[in-house]
């Protein structure tokens, strides 16, 4: 965790939003946390237990508004950067979506940062930015970065900019390149589709690709924990980390986790075909977490593990598929 010191004070976009929420709850316990947020994909009842308090501020209100965030963030210490545009697919048919959410958003954090005087920000990327590449699992310092969907090649231009005003203007910046993230409040990836597709349908779930694809899943508490722990421990201008489990799993055995969970026994799993599910997926992926593990982190569940608590989770909150 940061230094306990109720001086400082965290500002955290889309902090409404899946991942951010969690970190509200862990920031709001050691500091005053502002969480600014649009609620495009974010829920305000993920945050409602601070409402009230002393400590904590909710801002509805957009990145792309400059005149609102520069407002917003006078007195903050440190950033946490999470907000961005969650579908990676949105970039087939929209395409400067990935452009404004994330590129122009990020600009307008780091921009205000620039005015207000906070010198820190932690920025969640994502493993994204590598593409399709050669070496699996993938460190930190591979080359080069071909990124093959428009929210990788945000996320790209995001670091860039990150690690540009760092060294410009004497601020310190803590880049995390997720794997997926899975977990409780989850709203959006393969688990919320998943169930969202068997309460519509539960003779049948669609699984788009031909279910070989094999990714990493790490749960959200794990990636929070990820976060804090680095950014407590790493010291350099701008520390660059993977953060993810060192196992994957394939989307056909999710598939079955998903219908065991839900004690669906007759569902027919069917599978669309292809490498990748839509342009852009990314059909295998793997990060060498080495760097942080060096650090000292033990992340505490694998993929399969993440996957299991995760849909536990989602059901329990009724989030798409209902018994």
């Amino acid at each position: 965790m940061p230094t306990t010191n109720m001086r400082n004070t965290f500002f955290v976009t889309g902090g409404c939003g899946f991942i951010g929420s969690h970190l509200v709850d862990r920031l709001i316990k050691i500091g005053r946390v502002i969480a600014y947020d649009n609620l495009s994909s974010g829920k305000k009842d993920y945050i409602a237990a601070h409402l009230g308090k002393n400590n904590f501020r909710f801002i509805k209100a957009d990145l792309l508004d400059k005149a609102a965030l520069q407002k917003s963030m006078r007195g903050v210490n440190i950033v946490f950067h999470m907000a961005a545009n969650p579908q990676i697919q949105i970039g087939q048919t929209s395409p400067g979506v990935d452009f404004q959410q994330g590129t122009v958003a990020t600009y307008n954090v780091l921009e205000a940062m620039r005015l207000s005087g906070a010198k820190k920000i932690v920025f969640a990327s994502s493993s994204t930015v590598f593409g399709e590449p050669a070496i699996r699992p993938t460190p930190e310092d591979y080359a080069p970065l071909k990124p093959i969907s428009l929210y990788g090649a945000s996320k790209m231009a995001c670091e860039g900019l990150v690690s540009a005003y760092s060294h410009m203007f004497g601020m310190q910046a803590w880049i995390f390149r997720f794997a997926n993230i899975v977990g409780s409040r989850g709203t959006h990836g393969i688990l919320v589709d998943f169930l969202r597709k068997l309460e519509k349908d539960r003779r049948s779930l669609e699984v788009l690709g031909d279910g070989r694809q094999r990714k990493s899943y790490l749960l959200v508490e794990d990636c929070v924990d990820g976060m804090l722990f680095a950014f407590r421990h790493a010291k350099d201008t701008v520390n660059l980390f993977n953060l993810g489990t060192d196992d994957d799993i394939k989307i056909s055995e999710i598939a079955k986790i998903i219908l065991k969970k839900t004690g669906l026994r007759n569902t027919k799993i069917r599978y669309t075909g292809g490498r990748g599910g839509w342009r852009g997926d990314v059909p295998l992926m793997l990060l060498d977490t080495k760097r942080i593990k060096k650090l000292g982190l033990t992340v505490r569940y694998g993929s399969r593990c993440a996957i299991e608590k995760a849909v536990a989770s989602l059901i329990q909150e009724k989030h798409g598929y209902t018994n």
